[in-house]
């Protein structure tokens, strides 16, 4: 049998602003070690699993963030099967719906392990013994998940009540706690926590789940079929684009949105039934839910601070401090967290991390809470540098071989100065290359596109001026991205 690992790249990711913007979450920054947390998702397979035969992993994500997982694939080498892409979030159960409905239509019982992108797993034989342990349950038409031992009285995490032992599993030649599920357990508050914590028959939600697809689609069925019916839908009317595959978009706008635990777990564990298992499992798991779970990952000095970047840390004690973008001096602080992005800075009580997502509500209707200063396209990145009054300064990095869309704006006309590498220009009719020092001008209305056809970067200034600066002032005539 197949095993199929489905990653979800989903959410905002909105407790990590600053550096998770919307248009920019947080499983694809590089949080630890230079890796993205999406790599590192990836990064899981790159080993044998117990001699099972891995398919290469499916990502489903927004349709907005279809250049950052392709590219930050192809950077770990790893090649992935598809990368289905949502016009708009509908939570996890929709995601793990459209993923089995591929995987049992090329596949007859492939087994799926669905991990969220945004999770570190440290102990990565641990986490291979498990999935082996859950393959074996779900060739048995068992819905598995994987349960944390709860190391404090969380409240940020679900919880999941373990029932009596499964008999007769065994893993690597001796016999393995694996338990049925009597309850899905809200985030509790303090006191409840603490209960839990006590019991020992709790543990947090890893929101890793196992089953055969076929076996979802049954269950799926069963508990919510208006789910199953709209992603039938979205699936069979969707559209293949090379690596990607389109979603039908007003059947997938139809469906409900739900999560897996509420769409099916929960109700599934109320029926008592037999097959749903809990396999407790320590892996050095995290959510990276919010700043003070990046805190507890990276190295820290003796005074308990993680510093990152251009920091002076004087009599300051177990704060978590980044910059990005310039010095930062921190004096006497404690239990605080302090990141400077590149057009942003949060200052928070390390207590109250879970409610930075309140200030992103706050800043719903300013760009700092959709994108940062530097944004990512297929062909590179741009970064704003400045602006003012009909003008915008940016500087551009396009990667060897790649070139923008052949295009006008009916606005504003650019100015181009290369500093480094070699642009092909193409300038209504003409073409030419520009070298460093060398500039070129683009008016309003004038088709033109920027190429870089050599081996090295290609750095430009570009000076933009007119009546209206946005980037929906376009018109593509053509572009090796599939864009309109």
């Amino acid at each position: 049998m197949k095993l199929a690992p489905v990653i979800l790249a989903g959410g905002g990711g909105a407790r990590l602003w600053p550096l998770s913007r919307a248009h920019y979450p947080k499983q694809f920054i590089g949080l630890f070690d230079n890796a993205t947390l999406l790599q590192g998702t990836l990064a899981r397979f790159d080993k044998p699993v117990g001699g099972l035969a891995v398919l290469d992993p499916l990502i489903l994500c927004n349709e907005a963030h279809r250049f950052l997982a392709a590219e930050q694939s192809a950077r770990r080498n790893r090649a992935v099967s598809r990368i289905m892409l949502e016009p708009e979030g509908r939570n996890t159960a929709p995601a793990l719906t459209l993923a089995a409905l591929t995987l049992a239509g090329q596949y007859e019982d492939a087994v799926i392990v669905m991990m969220p992108a945004d999770h570190v797993i440290t102990d990565l034989a641990a986490f291979h013994a498990a999935i082996k342990l859950g393959h074996a349950l779900a060739l048995r038409d068992y819905l598995v998940t994987f349960g944390i031992t709860p190391a404090r009285a969380e409240t940020g995490y679900g919880y999941i009540h373990a029932g009596r032992p499964i008999k007769q599993i065994h893993n690597q030649d001796r016999e393995t706690a694996v338990y049925q599920v009597n309850e899905f357990a809200e985030k509790p508050d303090q006191a409840r926590a603490e209960r839990y914590l006590e019991a020992g028959d709790y543990y947090w939600n890893s929101g890793i789940f196992m089953m055969k697809a076929t076996v979802w689609l049954e269950r799926i069925g069963e508990f919510n079929p208006q789910i199953l019916s709209a992603c039938e839908q979205a699936h069979a009317g969707g559209k293949e684009d090379g690596l990607f595959y389109r979603l039908e978009e007003q059947a997938f706008l139809s469906c409900p949105g739900d999560s897996i635990d509420y769409a099916v777990m929960e109700r599934l564990a109320k029926t008592g039934a037999e097959r749903l298992a809990v396999i407790p499992v320590a892996m050095g798991w995290s959510d990276i839910g919010a700043w003070p779970s990046v805190w507890a990952l990276n190295e820290k000095d003796k005074a308990g601070n993680c510093i990152e970047g251009d920091v002076l840390a004087i009599d300051s004690a177990n704060c978590l401090i980044k910059s990005e973008r310039g010095l930062i001096a921190a004096l006497g602080c404690d239990n605080l967290i302090i990141v400077d992005s590149d057009d942003a800075i949060l200052i928070a009580d390390k207590g109250r991390a879970q409610d930075v997502k309140r200030i992103v509500a706050r800043l719903k209707d300013r760009k700092e809470s959709l994108t940062h200063r530097k944004v990512y396209r297929p062909w590179g990145h741009y970064d704003s540098v400045d602006q003012g009054d009909n003008f915008q300064v940016k500087r551009l990095t396009v990667n060897p071989g790649k070139k923008l869309s052949l295009q006008l704006h009916h606005k504003r006309a650019e100015h181009w100065v290369v500093v480094r590498g070699v642009a092909t220009v193409t300038r209504g009719d003409e073409v030419f290359e520009l070298k460093a020092n060398e500039s070129a001008y683009i008016p309003v209305g004038t088709k033109h596109r920027l190429e870089n056809a050599g081996q090295d970067l290609l750095q430009l200034i570009e000076v933009q001026s007119g009546s209206y600066l946005g980037e929906d002032d376009i018109v593509r005539f053509a572009d090796d991205f599939g864009r309109q």
